[in-house]
């Protein structure tokens, strides 16, 4: 219906026709921009009145339509991006849609408002969709979903908004169908409605679900969902949501009484086909850092079984509004709750950062720590009480920081901000954490001297300096060999902190999924190629993978990860120059197994092997 849109930045008078949604590269660093489009009423024989919903308005938006609005109001402000705007209207026979989006103008900005994403990025504007549709009068214009898991089976919290021009008094019938392969019955119930006059009226009503069939994350179960359909006369209105518990027990996640580690990998981008690169990575979770996922991921998590980590748009050294945040917290978890795939929240991303001046330095201090009795100031009464407006049915993390910060999961990035990648050993007996929600190095996809948010600083303390080295020696050097280097050295980077974090046992989140330019902490580039480190870091999270400790000669610990509900029966075998020995072992579901091998001192590479009935999977380590 949205054809043409015609944009000019707030305050400029350079009109160009651009594409909506979207973000017009040709506003990029402008603080605000303004978008108009007309349209013909859209309604058919047998409706009454339209709606024009937006969606990804960043970040605060006004929006003026022409016809008459059924609200009785004028201008809508909006700034909730996450949030769908709905404007039910009778329109004219030619209408006009005026959407002006501003810059953030408080601390909510998220990602977006950092140097984490480049300018064209982060354009203000109507990012995820814009449509216009017609509906009888009175209809149901929205529903929000909210299921629970009780000791009688289930039940589902709905919020329903109704929309009518005269007062109507009326019941809303609700049909609970099951989606795709779930056999189970559907069922029936009927809720009250009243209105006034003419307007939005929301009514609460709880639907019970007995013998629920429950969804699950993937390799537990299945991704079981319901339709629920509520119907007002000639109206009806649909959503699809599944029935799941989660709770939060130290280092993992529990989905229906059932332990599940974390396996994880950060986004920043909003594309739904990142999911299936998240997948094959072996992640069992994203985590959304410091910005909202579209509606489009969200149901393609809930559809493969993707456990999502959403934070709030927050990241950063500074003071912010807690009322704000707990109004943004609220509204975040009204319009995601209906996906079962939802399953935590954090509020404040990374609030302190210590080595923006470059005081890691481990480089060039014999490669150790500088401790520097990390003990950063930060007062974390805003971000707990943000936390407390989160639903008790989520998980909640109000602070993810780094070391010497009282947090609630940890950003460490040994090999980056310090040190080496090995150091995470150290660092994690220091500064203990339960889950690893952030950890990598970044890597060049283009041998390129900028790229948004790239730290070159960081890269050629342990990057450049090796390939110098290299040509020193009598080597030489082109462009292709910095690239090459530079995605190794993100790759056992990643491939050592992760499968030590597992070895520990903790819940472990890379960063990140894919890149926003020709550089970053990707291990997929920004046009969704696989660097080097994706395949790395797949084998580590492996969901039952074979480590070796601190590779070397001698006595060495072996250590087996089994992420699976059920017991594994295997049998772990290794080669390490002449010398080969096999186990048969048992590991319990979501545990480990650890015992010692002795590494001739003549051997160059240690090769382990865990073979299982469900398959077998190698790792290989060069000494």
């Amino acid at each position: 219906m949205f054809e043409e849109w015609r944009a000019t930045a707030v305050g400029g008078s350079d009109e160009r026709s651009v594409s909506v949604p979207g973000k017009p590269a040709a506003f990029a660093g402008a603080d605000g921009v303004t978008y108009v489009t007309r349209f013909d009423d859209p309604r058919g024989p047998s409706d009454d009145a339209a709606v024009v919903e937006l969606r990804g308005l960043y970040a605060h938006a006004e929006v003026d339509v022409t016809g008459e609005r059924l609200d009785g109001e004028g201008t809508a402000k909006h700034d909730a991006y996450f949030e769908p705007l709905r404007i039910p209207l009778l329109p004219y026979e030619e209408n006009e849609l005026s959407v002006t989006c501003h810059a953030p103008r408080d601390r909510f900005g998220g990602i977006h408002d950092t140097d984490a994403v480049p300018d064209a990025d982060a354009v203000p504007g109507i990012w995820w969709d814009a449509t216009v549709e017609s509906h009888p009068l009175p209809y149901v214009d929205r529903m929000r979903v909210r299921p629970e898991v009780t000791d009688d089976g289930a039940v589902l919290h709905v919020r329903t908004t109704v929309v009518s021009e005269d007062p109507i008094e009326d019941r809303i019938t609700y049909s609970l169908k099951p989606e795709g392969d779930l056999k189970t019955r559907g069922m029936m119930d009927r809720g009250r409605v009243e209105t006034s006059g003419p307007g939005k009226t929301t009514v609460e009503h709880t639907i019970d679900v007995h013998d629920p069939s429950l969804w699950w994350p993937r390799e537990f179960g299945q991704q079981n969902r319901y339709r629920l359909t509520a119907k007002l006369g000639n109206s009806e209105h649909s959503v699809t949501t599944g029935i799941r518990e989660v709770a939060h027990d130290e280092n993992r996640l529990v989905v229906n009484g059932q332990a599940v580690p974390i396996r994880g990998v950060t986004t920043l981008t909003d594309d739904p086909e990142d999911i299936d690169r998240a997948i094959e990575t072996n992640a069992n979770l994203v985590r959304a850092r410091a910005h909202a996922l579209p509606r489009e991921m969200y149901e393609a998590c809930d559809e493969r079984g993707m456990l999502v980590w959403q934070d709030l748009p927050l990241t950063g050294p500074g003071d912010f509004d807690a009322g704000r945040g707990q109004s943004l917290a609220r509204a975040l978890a009204s319009t995601y709750g209906q996906h079962p795939s939802l399953a935590a929240v954090a509020v404040h991303d990374e609030p302190t950062d210590a080595f923006a001046d470059g005081l890691g330095g481990g480089l060039f201090d014999g490669l150790r720590l500088r401790w520097r009795g990390w003990r950063n100031s930060y007062d974390r009464s805003d971000a707990d009480a943000v936390a407390d407006a989160v639903p008790d049915a989520l998980a909640v993390f109000p602070v993810v920081g780094e070391p010497g910060i009282d947090h609630d999961a940890a950003a460490y990035y040994p090999g980056w901000d310090y040190g080496t990648a090995a150091s995470i050993e150290a660092l994690l007996d220091r500064y203990p954490t339960d889950i690893l929600a952030s950890f990598g190095a970044g890597s060049l996809a283009e041998d390129v001297d900028t790229a948004a948010g790239f730290e070159h600083e960081k890269h050629a303390r342990y990057v450049d300096a090796g390939v110098s080295a290299s040509t020193t020696s009598g080597g030489s050097s082109d462009s292709s060999d910095v690239v090459d280097a530079s995605q190794s050295y993100q790759a056992e980077t990643l491939r050592t902190v992760a499968e030590r974090a597992r070895c520990r046992g903790l819940g472990t989140i890379a960063a990140t999924l894919r890149d926003t330019d020709a550089a970053g902490m990707g291990i997929y580039d920004v046009d969704g190629d696989p660097k080097v480190a994706q395949e790395t870091l797949a084998a580590a999270f492996q969901p039952a993978q074979v480590f070796l400790l601190n590779p070397g000669t001698g006595t060495r610990e072996v250590v087996v990860r089994n992420d699976g509900p059920k017991p594994l029966s295997a049998t772990v075998s290794w080669e390490a120059g002449d010398e080969r020995g096999e186990r048969e072992i048992t590991v319990n579901g979501i545990g480990r197994w650890r015992d010692d091998i002795a590494i001739p001192s003549g051997a160059d590479s240690v090769t382990l092997t865990l073979a299982a009935s469900g398959g077998t999977v190698e790792n290989s380590y060069d000494l």
